[in-house]
């Protein structure tokens, strides 16, 4: 049986380019050579995308952008030629693809973009669809729709960058008496807690507000919880499983950037130190939640569990971190799927949804 073709897409302008570049040298490494031939395509921070054939090593790395064989290439939107265009010494070489893996965190990768490209393309690719995407990815968004589902979550409002730029003052009174301190202020758009601070008082809050307006032009905030921070692992399409629970112990005051992925002193527990019962009920909220949102594929769920066992949902991760030491392979390793069966599973996934 001949191989299928596969493109495995990483980089991208997203403030998560680096993290991107290491999750998908895991999942290229986890892909079956004897069933697939498998293409990879680099994304620059500039937006270049570069055809590459060499070591995984230098893409975790980042030396991948000077190999002297990259060529130029990209997803043809055009579903009859159904793959890319590999353009060289001025000729244009077209490859059919039949499925696509996009190993890409944060804007533009995460956020229905390029989903938008694939859907059009024709091209069978990984994970959650354009909306659900764009919806997961949008905190403001996101919350609205669990609020509307009965989905319990913390209390939140939310302002555009351009009031707070206009009216400073009336913004931040305005979530004062929405929300009491300390307050965790998220820009709508971003992953990897990029942006994110959170405010003990007006002044803080006033730099929160301005950190993450750099990041997107609508900006959340909510009410802080206090509380364990777990996480769920689901799998599938319309019959999606959920794994155990894992749980967090960020060395920092929340789990930034930093504590997720450079502080080795933050903690992975699976399962997470709660009673089996709550884990049960937070695996069924998982699925509740990534079905009515829209997910396939594959999504993380977050949630915090408070003190009186009160489960609150954080956020849907629709193209979770897949590092050495991400929760949602080690969750799923857990629940008895190596990393191999879980890239193979993934990839079925995507031939199904299809």
């Amino acid at each position: 049986m001949s191989k299928k073709k596969i493109a495995v897409i990483f980089g991208g302008k997203s403030s998560e380019h680096d993290i991107s570049r290491i999750s998908a040298s895991y999942v290229i490494s986890q892909i079956s050579k004897e069933k697939y031939d498998i293409f990879t395509i680099g994304i620059t921070k500039e937006g270049k995308w570069l055809l590459y054939s060499g070591d995984i090593d230098s893409i975790k790395d980042g030396s991948w952008e000077m190999h002297p064989d990259n060529k130029s290439a990209f997803i043809s939107p055009d579903p009859s030629i159904h793959g890319m265009i590999v353009m060289s010494d001025g000729k244009c070489e077209t490859i059919r693809l039949d499925v696509i893996f996009p190993v890409m965190h944060g804007k533009n990768g995460e956020d229905g973009t390029i989903q938008g490209l694939f859907e059009m393309s024709g091209i069978n690719y990984v994970g959650c669809g354009v909306l659900a995407s764009a919806d997961c990815m949008d905190k403001v968004t996101a919350n609205i729709i669990f609020a509307s589902l009965g989905i319990d979550q913390a209390k939140f409002t939310w302002c555009y960058a351009s009031d707070f730029k206009k009216s400073p003052e009336k913004v931040i009174s305005a979530i004062e008496n929405a929300i009491d301190y300390p307050i965790f202020v998220k820009p709508a758009n971003a992953g990897s807690s990029v942006g994110i601070s959170k405010a003990h008082d007006r002044n803080e809050l006033q730099k929160a507000i301005e950190t993450a307006a750099k990041e997107d032009s609508r900006i959340l905030f909510e009410e802080t919880i206090v509380g364990k921070e777990v996480e769920c692992a689901v799998l599938g399409n319309d019959e999606p499983f959920a794994s155990t629970v894992g749980e967090i112990a960020p060395a920092s005051e929340f789990y930034d950037f930093d504590a997720k992925y450079n502080d080795a002193n933050s903690l992975l527990f699976i399962p997470a130190r709660i009673e089996s019962e709550l884990i049960e009920k937070i695996r069924e909220t998982a699925v509740k939640a990534y079905r009515a949102i829209g997910c396939a594929g594959l999504s993380r769920v977050d949630f915090f569990v408070t003190a009186d066992n009160r489960i609150m949902l954080n956020e849907i991760n629709t193209l979770p971190g897949f590092t050495s030491i991400s929760m949602y392979p080690k969750l799923m390793e857990k629940s008895g799927i190596n990393g191999t069966q879980l890239v193979e599973k993934i990839i079925e996934l995507a031939f199904e949804r299809t």
